[in-house]
């Protein structure tokens, strides 16, 4: 049957419609049952810090004492505060809901998390927010068009809303904000009154599925088999991505144990076959995963595992990890010699890293010594080891650091990997993590160039965040190497400096020490630039939803740090965005911000400006003059929906006039992954960095078209590459020059991720001065374990005389 759901109230348009509506809701009775399925439960903090279950997940609910079919339908996720060209996340669903039973679709995984969901009756890739978002249970597979209440209400195709956490698309009020450890569930008998505050209330995730089972958190123990049975780790490994056994209960697997993960929430133990099979495509490891139990075994034990053979996948488009849960194991022996470890040594992975499939590879035969992601899967679980590793990023918050076992291969002039291109992303890069004890075994505090002496080995595990990785048993040595912060140069009486800076969400409740040590970069190593563009400046109170969107505090206390710190007494200049229009962490709301020295510079104030308003170029008494100061570009179109828009100045200096345009480009959050299962990964983030760079671009044409020879500096955080096409929009069509392009190629980077050395962060100039500037990387975060901001600043001297030679070609 293919029921259809009465229609519900159109939400409220005015304060007046609200109440009429409220009062309509609080007299109506719950209705009735009519055997239209309803959402029953909602839950987004699957995996996340302190979740206890994997998944995120949404529950539908039948009360009718018949079953209800759900072939060809859909449940659809919208975030809290949609836009026009929000994309909505669509997972089909298929079979039916049984007669007063419950339907269980399975959403993204967190990094975290002990608890597997019961099986699901249909799953997705969707990763909800733990706090806000809108869930719509759907009569069709075409994603809904609509993203406000009233429109989503009269959708005809629409069959369940639930909004939570204060969203935007809701039934009535929405249902209560929820956290990382709590779900919104409906009551017990399903009632829906059309208001979800009315209908949904916050508690603990109580996951069901049609076959009526709840989460399923045995985490396995001794007293297992005692003869081997027919499968061996390679057979159950099989020669592609993922198991030919996936859900399948294996028996008396043999083999001996290589390591143990005491620690956190995902704890278990690896184990390898002693012999194998000779086939370099099967993996002859695994991994028992016991959850938040600490399995009573050790190294050198010869056992016997018996359990369901599961393929979890941490992420969205990852690749999955072969495990075996449910476990029971038998101690044979104790003592026994562990498997050797394999050698990662120069020209062991392959260079070339994934098959150029077109899609997804994980169905593909493994060909490990073609393709480096191959390679680590046919090693999955296995122990390899690595010897005298370069140190190529540093270590992180999370307690990790990258190494790299091909040391002649795009290094930089501090010892990282530089990445200068989409055919090569560095395949020899190997992520390092502990699994000793940290109390006994301090993590090592790595910079880049240092090097981790002698044998590090460990497991073959993968993350969501980085992709395969060594889970060491033994570390190296860490022997520091020479890196150092260096001051950039003096800046000459005659040239004005300007420097671009990503601060990395700088709130105005931020400890101090954040404050200062900002303070101490920009006035010991930068020099005190005459011009300071600011990324990731957020509000007074930071990430506090409340509708702060000033950032006085904020801009203030850095001023006061710097000039503490002996440096300038800095003005400062910006645009409040509207309240959660410009992305970022959700209530900080970031913006670009200049600081300027009001004894070098002025700044050309022109009213006018603010959040919606873009600045026009005109032509004034000197040239080219700017509509308002500090000012917009084309704030309004749609390329900079939930991003930050470009913010211009006009600066006057040594009797010049300069433009200034500082930018935040969109993330690439919603890329595919360099190593997830759909080879070549998709790059969906550019589209909007390319719109943006054509109205940046659009605007340097404007000005340049009034003035050829104005000094126009276009800067910051364009979260793109030198090699990109945004980049290539701007210096390439467009009007721009990068100076970065004459650095040696093993200078260009300013930020690292994933062990790869790059450029994010760009000052461009227009060609017409391109041969009067001078620039520099300032290197005092990004290759730094304590770094301050996970980015470089960069810093770049505008000589003003006339008489210095023309542009570059």
């Amino acid at each position: 049957m293919s029921p259809t759901r009465p229609r519900r109230l159109i939400a409220p348009t005015s304060a007046a419609a609200a109440v009429l509506l409220t009062a309509a809701l609080a007299s109506a009775p719950a209705a009735a049952d009519t055997g239209t399925p309803v959402i029953a439960e909602v839950y987004g903090g699957g995996g996340n810090s302190g979740a206890t279950l994997r998944h995120d997940f949404v529950e539908l609910g039948n009360a009718a004492g018949a079953p209800v079919s759900v072939d060809g339908w859909s449940v659809q996720y919208l975030p809290s505060s949609p836009k026009p060209t929000t994309n909505v996340q669509v997972t089909p669903l298929s079979g039916e809901i049984p007669a007063e039973g419950r339907y269980l679709v399975r959403h993204a995984a967190g990094a975290g998390g002990e608890v597997d969901l019961p099986a699901p009756d249909a799953a997705g890739s969707t990763n909800m927010s733990a706090t806000a978002g809108t869930v719509l249970l759907v009569s069709g597979t075409a994603p809904v068009e609509c993203r406000t209440a009233a429109d989503c209400a009269a959708d005809e195709s629409v069959v369940d809303i639930v909004g939570y956490g204060g969203a935007v698309v809701r039934e009535g009020e929405s249902a209560p904000r929820l956290s990382n450890t709590t779900a919104a569930a409906r009551g017990g008998d399903l009632a829906d009154t059309d208001d979800n505050a009315a209908d949904f209330t916050a508690g603990e995730p109580t996951p069901v599925n049609a076959a009526g089972e709840g989460p399923d958190d045995d985490p396995g123990e001794p007293g297992g088999p005692d003869e081997p049975g027919d499968l061996r780790i390679h057979d159950i490994q099989g020669i592609t991505r993922t198991s030919p056994h996936a859900g399948d209960t294996v028996t008396g697997v043999p083999g001996v144990v290589t390591a143990v993960n005491a620690f956190g929430s995902a704890q278990g133990f690896w184990f390898q076959d002693t012999e194998g099979d000779g086939d370099p495509r099967t993996s002859e490891g695994l991994f028992v995963f016991t959850g938040s139990t600490t399995p009573g075994v050790a190294p050198g034990d010869e056992i016997l595992v018996s359990g369901r053979v599961n393929e979890y996948r941490p992420g969205s488009g990852t690749q999955t990890i072969t495990q075996i849960d449910r476990a029971q194991w038998t101690v044979l022996s104790t003592g026994n010699t562990v498997p050797e470890s394999v050698a990662l040594e120069a020209g062991v992975i392959p260079e070339e890293y994934a098959p150029d499939h077109g899609g997804d590879i994980t169905d593909l035969e493994l060909a490990p010594d073609a393709y480096a992601l191959d390679f680590w899967a046919a090693h999955e679980h296995m122990m390899v080891r690595v010897e005298d590793a370069p140190v190529i990023a540093p270590t992180d918050r999370y307690f990790a650091f990258w190494v790299t076992v091909e040391p002649e291969h795009n290094r930089t002039d501090n010892g990282g990997v530089a990445y200068g291109s989409y055919d090569d992303p560095n395949a020899g890069r190997v992520k390092i993590e502990s699994l000793l004890d940290r109390d006994v075994h301090p993590f090592p505090q790595v910079n880049v160039g240092d090097t981790l002496a002698g044998v590090t080995e460990g497991p073959v595990y993968y993350s969501r965040f980085g992709g395969y990785l060594v889970r060491a048993t033994t570390l190296g040595e860490h022997v520091v190497g020479d890196l150092e912060r260096t001051p950039v140069r003096d800046t000459a009486r005659y040239e004005v400096s300007v420097a671009t800076y990503n601060v990395e969400n700088l709130g105005g409740q931020d400890d101090q020490d954040k404050y200062d040590a900002l303070a101490t970069g920009i006035v010991e190593y930068l020099d005190s630039p005459d011009i300071i563009g600011l990324e990731e400046i957020q509000d007074d109170n930071g990430t506090v939803d409340d509708g702060t969107v000033d950032p006085g505090v904020t801009l203030d206390r850095l001023v006061a740090a710097v000039e503490a710190q002996g440096g300038p007494a800095y003005e400062w200049r910006q645009i409040s965005p509207e309240d959660k229009q410009d992305g970022g962490v959700p209530g900080g709301n970031i913006r670009n911000a200049f600081l300027f020295d009001p004894a070098r510079v002025r700044f050309v104030d022109r009213p006018g400006g603010d959040a919606t308003t873009a600045v026009e170029v005109v032509e004034g008494a000197r040239g080219a003059e700017l509509s308002v100061s500090p000012g917009r570009i084309e704030p309004e179109d749609a390329a900079w929906d939930d991003s930050r828009k470009p913010l211009v100045g006009h600066f006057r200096a040594l009797n010049r006039d300069l433009y200034v345009v500082t930018n935040h480009f969109g993330s690439k959050g919603g890329d595919q992954s360099l190593h997830g299962v759909m080879q070549p990964p998709h790059r969906s983030s550019e589209e909007q960095r390319h719109a943006q760079a054509e109205l940046v671009a659009d605007f340097a044409d404007e000005l340049l078209a009034v003035d050829p020879d104005a000094n126009l500096v276009v800067m910051g955080d364009l979260n793109d590459f030198q090699f990109s096409r945004t980049l290539d929009i701007l210096t390439g069509d467009g009007p721009l020059y990068n100076p970065m392009m004459d650095l040696p190629a093993g200078e260009r980077y300013n930020y690292v991720y994933d062990g790869n050395s790059q450029a994010l962060d760009h000052i461009l100039v227009n060609q017409a001065i391109a041969g009067r500037v001078d620039y520099q990387v300032v290197r005092i975060n990004s290759e730094f374990h304590d770094q301050v901001s996970d980015h470089d600043p960069q810093v770049l001297w505008l000589d003003t005389r006339r008489s210095t030679p023309p542009g570059r070609p």
